[in-house]
């Protein structure tokens, strides 16, 4: 019985967020475990501890309202990251471009968000969500 206990532990077996990296490292790891975890199983218990952790260390590392929109949260990744605008080129298109959707010029398109996801690891859930653009410039 010892061997089945820590059999079905081990797949639980997680580490608290500590760091930016550690961050970016856990929403990698819950967006491959969206949608292929069933609940009640101790993959799916795993993946309920990730989302919880991540959840509490978004609660204290980023405030509440409209600094925790897309672009923000692209802004953050970069930070961490040391990535520059033009790092961002190759998902979202010319310098331009980046430059008006990191302005809220320009809303992310439906591709951009999936680049951005798949390139920076940032789930797709975060990107998706609407945010105020600023008024065009006359």
């Amino acid at each position: 019985m010892t061997d089945s206990t820590q059999q079905s532990s081990d797949p639980i077996a997680i580490r608290p967020i500590k760091s930016a990296a550690d961050y970016l490292a856990a929403l990698a790891e819950i967006d491959r475990m969206m949608g292929a975890v069933e609940p009640d199983t101790p993959e799916g218990d795993r993946f309920d501890l990730m989302v919880t952790l991540v959840e509490t260390y978004e609660a204290t590392q980023f405030p509440l309202g409209e600094t925790s929109d897309p672009i923000s949260i692209i802004e953050f990744v970069m930070e961490q990251q040391s990535l520059t605008r033009k790092d961002l080129e190759q998902y979202i298109g010319p310098r331009q471009r980046v430059w008006d959707i990191m302005e809220r010029r320009r809303p992310l398109s439906l591709a951009m968000m999936r680049r951005l996801s798949d390139g920076l690891h940032i789930p797709a859930e975060l990107l998706i969500q609407e945010y105020e653009l600023s008024p065009a410039a006359a």
